[in-house]
């Protein structure tokens, strides 16, 4: 495969009426990666999706699609693009095989890689059962299928598992994990499940508002979040504020402890299970940085409990079930707070 960019925009806006979706967004994505497209909501992610599949044109700077400008040929290049939407679109009356066949003839392949696909995806023995008895995962499945048929040169997936439950949603990104690696080619996959941009991709741009806000490979932007939006979504306690050696003066209030010596404008992490509760101020505890706080909420997450407390500094901590009961946490408790240092972050703004 080509080492010519696959994606490369470049000031890229686009606009619905008087309201700009995509600000001056420049990225590019080579051949055979995998690139996530990361944010919340209203970010501007299926925007920028449709400009890529040259289904949009943007209002201003330059997208080229698989080196072709967008959208002087986009048209030349949707033949070229593999499409998983949203909603998979598939006829439910016809089988998953006769779904496959039927976008086999329109783009020239034989059938043989039908079975191959189906195969890959563990539906061999279902695949001749109509598409509306299949479970939802099974329908992605197939929508997976449908667009890597024709070994488009670019694939794009747009919320891949957001309609599935969690059991199924876990089970499918494994294997749609091993579909784009055995695809080989550049992908961009859409999501606001930080998991999924996580596992499924080589690396990661976050949009806040339209504008590309970090980018990176995900191990560094998970790390090293840059804007509290950023820090959010990964379920991450993010602060800024000034380094003195081993301690930071936060700029909404408070300090804390480092293990790493800083000077100048930094930005401090810290996990929420990296922060320990306690009814009664630990006195004889090695953690370094402990203070007063109230419970502004108390909300299970997975088989754990986030709970939310006003500082300063404010805070997110995970506990367990029995610690909620054992500490009788409590929307408008007041309770103790404690971090040790080794379990903070501090990089550079």
């Amino acid at each position: 495969m080509s080492t010519e960019a696959a994606v490369e925009l470049d000031g890229v806006a686009r606009a619905y009426g008087e309201r700009l979706v995509l600000r001056d967004l420049t990225l590019s994505l080579p051949a055979g990666r995998t690139l996530a497209v990361f944010g919340a909501n209203g970010a501007g992610k299926t925007t920028l999706l449709r400009i890529l599949a040259t289904l949009l044109r943007p209002h201003a700077g330059v997208a080229r699609v698989l080196g072709r400008p967008v959208p002087q040929e986009g048209w030349a290049v949707r033949g070229r693009v593999g499409l998983v939407a949203h909603a998979p679109l598939l006829y439910g009356d016809l089988t998953a095989r006769e779904n496959l066949r039927f976008h086999a003839r329109l783009h020239g392949v034989a059938f043989e890689r039908i079975e191959a696909l189906l195969a890959r995806v563990g539906l061999e023995r279902r695949a001749d059962e109509p598409v509306r008895t299949l479970s939802r995962g099974m329908v992605q499945r197939v929508a997976i299928c449908r667009a890597t048929l024709h070994q488009p040169a670019l694939l794009l997936l747009d919320e891949p598992l957001a309609a599935l439950d969690a059991g199924t949603r876990l089970a499918l990104r494994t294997d749609l994990r091993r579909h784009l690696v055995s695809y080989g080619g550049p992908a961009v996959v859409v999501t606001h499940d930080a998991v999924e941009a996580m596992v499924l991709t080589d690396s990661l741009v976050v949009l806040e508002g339209g504008r590309i806000v970090q980018s990176g490979p995900p191990a560094e932007v998970a790390r090293y979040p840059r804007t509290e939006y950023v820090a959010s979504l990964l379920g991450l306690n993010l602060y800024r504020g000034a380094a003195r050696g081993d301690r930071v003066e936060l700029t909404g209030g408070g300090e804390l402890v480092v293990a790493e010596h800083a000077t100048g404008e930094v930005h401090v992490a810290v996990r929420p299970s990296a922060v320990a509760l306690h009814r009664d101020r630990p006195e004889h505890s090695s953690p370094r940085n402990v203070w007063a706080g109230r419970i502004a909420g108390v909300e299970a997450v997975g088989d754990r409990v986030r709970v939310a407390l006003t500082g300063p500094p404010d805070v997110l901590a995970d506990v367990t079930t029995d610690a909620v009961a054992d500490l009788e946490l409590a929307t408008g408790a007041e309770i103790w707070v404690s971090v040790k240092a080794t379990e903070i972050t501090v990089y550079p703004v």
